[in-house]
């Protein structure tokens, strides 16, 4: 069991609930979830901390929108997003906290530059990106890295799918499929590395209800609560948390 003092266990039970809530259709929440943990675990050892969590949500939302997935833009982007996991796990493992904590501190930032950025223009956003080949490769390339070495990759897969013109239930159930798959992909990897292991998956176990409480009530509550003013605190604190990857 981890020895953590009571102020880690509750960021631990909070970014649990998080997930949760993302799982039901808020994605932004993972940014917020990827900067807290590491006020509470190492850089290295949070991101295989957080994937089994991950994974129980993402188990959730393809239940819950198991009839809204467009399978053949998963297809397309699978092969490339496999390359992007390659490339990252060889620098998980080459390269230790010193390197990775800032690295993922970026990754967070870039990421909310491209949520901002795409609420920005709105519409115009997605006109401005290409759909063709290249921008596939790139996304998919894109989207494996940032996954395999920060869980960060929530931005990245939701400008794929809005570029390809799915309405709101079909991009969170597609994104959804998309993230079972590559999660279930990554797990023997972050094994292999050690950063998963029994020790971290019983504490994972515990809090299962707490993410299941999460996904549950984000369904029901999260849609009446004003979008515009949620998603500004979450990137804002996500700012921070990214902020303080970077120079501490």
């Amino acid at each position: 069991m981890l020895e953590l003092e009571l102020l880690d266990w509750l960021i631990i039970g909070l970014c649990a609930l998080l997930i949760g809530f993302s799982k039901s259709g808020l994605p932004n929440m993972i940014i917020l979830v990827v900067t807290l943990i590491m006020f509470v675990l190492p850089a290295r050892e949070s991101v295989g901390f957080l994937l089994p969590m991950l994974l129980i949500g993402d188990l959730f939302a393809v239940t819950y929108y198991r009839r809204n997935v467009v399978w053949k833009y998963l297809i397309s982007l699978i092969p490339w997003v496999l390359i992007g996991i390659i490339s990252g796990f060889f620098v998980l493992q080459n390269i230790g906290d010193g390197w990775l904590k800032p690295m993922i501190g970026v990754i967070v930032l870039v990421m909310i530059a491209l949520n901002l950025i795409r609420q920005k223009l709105g519409a115009r956003f997605n006109e401005i990106l290409p759909n063709s080949f290249l921008f596939i490769v790139f996304i998919g390339v894109l989207g494996g890295f940032t996954t395999m070495v920060g869980n960060a990759a929530g931005a990245i897969m939701t400008i794929y799918l809005l570029v390809k013109g799915l309405p709101k239930k079909e991009l969170i159930g597609t994104g959804s499929w998309f993230f079972l798959t590559v999660n279930l992909i990554k797990f023997p990897f972050y094994v292999h590395l050690e950063i998963i292991t029994l020790n971290t998956l019983s504490v994972n176990m515990m809090l299962i209800p707490i993410i299941l409480i999460g996904a549950f009530t984000g369904a029901r509550v999260l849609k009446y609560i004003p979008q515009r003013v949620f998603t500004i605190l979450i990137l804002v604190l996500a700012t921070l948390g990214g902020l303080n990857l970077i120079f501490n």
